[in-house]
């Protein structure tokens, strides 16, 4: 019985990871593409494009509940994640034989709870950055209206100045780009893993699902990455 419940629980826990990978990959792309708008050349336009969008995103009460959801999503993948990862060493092998990955494992998949970690670290950096300045900081102090009539906090100058910054700009994209690489290899193995734990495991399209798998852990992080580097080192100075 013990052994059964265990077994439960274990499966549990991947269902979760699941479920909540794959949510948070559709956030991903959601943020992307409002991120998208920061390439955009500097003046009014621009400024009030991003800042309403900034402004739907924290207003919206369709767009507050998925935020919500995202919250959570992040709060249990990580939790989940530290769990597995603490089983899955406690059933390695110990004492003098040493354990041997499988050659059929990669290098993300055997370090998925570091690489989480990392992840995990930069989105309370970028929280407190960017969204609790958003909420809670300064910001109060940049409120005007945009040509739509919006009232608005100047999120937008707030962002392109962090990564224009002479002094900490770079260190922002730099470490902006480490935390996209281990996204990567974070989305490298999760991905295809994700749907292999639902139960998405066939010949006939498990090709498709790891080459989608692939280009997704690759395509979108590397936007994400040129977005500060772009604001730092093209965008005009603001």
């Amino acid at each position: 019985m013990a052994k059964s419940a265990l077994l439960k629980s274990s499966l549990a826990k991947k269902y979760w990871m699941a479920f909540t990978g794959l949510f948070l990959c559709l956030f991903l792309v959601g943020h992307l593409l409002g991120n998208l708008q920061l390439l955009l050349p500097v003046g009014d336009a621009a400024k009030d494009q991003f800042n309403e969008y900034a402004l739907f995103m924290s207003t919206n009460p369709a767009v507050k509940i998925l935020s919500y959801l995202t919250y959570i999503s992040i709060l249990f993948h990580a939790i989940d994640g530290l769990m597995l990862t603490i089983n899955n060493r406690k059933a390695r092998p110990q004492g003098y034989v040493s354990f041997k990955p499988s050659t059929n494992s990669t290098w993300s998949s055997r370090n998925m709870g570091v690489l989480g970690t990392v992840i995990l670290a930069f989105i309370i950096i970028h929280m407190i950055q960017f969204w609790s300045e958003m909420k809670f900081g300064g910001l109060d102090d940049t409120i005007y209206v945009t040509e739509n009539g919006a009232e608005v906090k100047d999120l937008y100058t707030h962002t392109i100045r962090a990564f224009q910054d002479v002094e900490y700009g770079l260190i922002w994209a730099f470490a902006y780009a480490i935390a996209m690489l281990a996204i990567g290899f974070h989305l490298y193995h999760g991905f295809g893993s994700g749907f292999q734990s639902l139960g998405a495991n066939h010949p006939k399209y498990n090709g498709f699902i790891r080459k989608t798998g692939y280009a997704f852990a690759v395509l979108v992080p590397l936007a994400f990455a040129v977005i500060p580097f772009y604001i730092h080192f093209v965008l005009e100075k603001i």
